[in-house]
This record gives structure tokens, C-alpha cells and sequence, in this order.
């Protein structure tokens, strides 16, 4: 496998290990900041209509006005740790509604350059084989983020967990920012 798609896949995993640490217990921190069924199920509600409105128009903006496209990935990943980071300062379900908000600007940002830049470097002739390791790193990032982010906020609590979270997006965009742009 290309040297950049193994980079690529270890920025979208630590974003996505990051993104799923907060899933299964997301219920449980809408209920610790007042909110209740009808608030997780509004926020994510929120958070799934700003993507599906904004995603095609970032696709476009991108394919646009910048031909680093890896750069917008960078843009998205640290929008998304912007989102991750504002988990510390919710206190009701309607800064819970705007911190969604973010973080769907930030996937819109990011998905369709990542997709992007990620085909780009597809081998012809194994292009299902490297798409089936970016859908194995998900579902594997999912199921370790899954069972940390349970065991961070059992142990640690809620805001380490975001402090986490948000470390590791920042550290994807980094990882792009900062590599020789012939890599990408």
C-alpha cells in the first residue's frame, strides 16, 4: 500500500478513534447537561441536517477553489477539535445544538477532500482492496474508541475524554499540515 494512503489512514483513524470514544455514551452527557431522549435525538437531528447541507457544497467550494485539497482536510480535522474541544464548555442542550453545529461543519469540511485526496492515491488495480482497509480501520477505530472512551469517562470523567478528543483531531491536522506536501 502507497505510503500515503498508510498516512492517510492513520489521520482518519485517530479522528474517527476520537469520534467514536464519545458514541455509545453520548445519552448519558445530554443527560448530565439537562437534556433527555428528545435532546440527544434533536442534537443529532441538528448535527445530520448541517452535514447533509453543507457537504456537497464544501465538495464543490473544494474541487474549486483549492487544489491542495489535502489542506482542506487539515481545515476539517481542526474544525472538528474546535467541536471536540467546545464539549468542555457545554452547560444546555442549546450549546450542545451549536457544538453539533461545528462538528458538522468541520466532517463537511473534511469527508469529501478527504475522499479526495485518499482516491488520489488509489492503486487501479486494488482500489476495492484499499477502500476495505479504510472500512476495516473505521469499524476497528470505532470498536477501540467504543470501549476507551467508556473506560476514560468511567475512570477520568466526561472532560478528559473531550481533552482527548480533541488532542487527537489536532494531531491528525498536524500530521497533514506538516508533511512535505510531495507525500500527499
Amino acid at each position: 500500500m502507497p505510503i500515503a494512503l498508510r498516512i492517510l489512514l492513520i489521520t482518519d483513524g485517530l479522528f474517527l478513534l476520537a469520534s467514536a470514544m464519545i458514541g455509545p455514551i453520548y445519552a448519558i452527557f445530554v443527560e448530565e447537561i439537562g437534556g433527555d431522549i428528545l435532546t440527544a435525538g434533536t442534537s443529532f437531528a441538528v448535527f445530520s441536517s448541517v452535514l447533509g447541507l453543507l457537504i456537497l457544497i464544501m465538495g464543490k467550494v473544494e474541487d474549486i477553489f483549492l487544489k491542495e485539497t489535502e489542506l482542506w482536510v487539515c481545515a476539517g480535522y481542526f474544525v472538528i477539535a474546535l467541536g471536540f474541544f467546545g464539549y468542555l464548555f457545554i452547560k444546555t442542550p442549546l450549546h450542545l445544538f451549536f457544538i453539533q453545529t461545528i462538528l458538522a461543519i468541520g466532517i463537511a469540511i473534511e469527508s469529501p477532500a478527504f475522499c479526495a485526496v485518499y482516491s488520489r492515491h488509489l492503486d487501479k488495480k486494488r482500489i476495492a482492496f484499499q477502500w476495505g482497509a479504510w472500512d476495516a480501520m473505521h469499524s476497528l477505530t470505532a470498536a477501540l474508541g467504543a470501549l476507551s472512551g467508556s473506560a476514560i469517562a468511567a475512570f477520568l470523567g466526561f472532560k478528559i475524554l473531550f481533552l482527548i478528543m480533541g488532542c487527537l483531531a489536532l494531531f491528525s491536522c498536524f500530521i497533514i499540515l506538516f508533511l512535505p506536501r510531495k507525500v500527499l
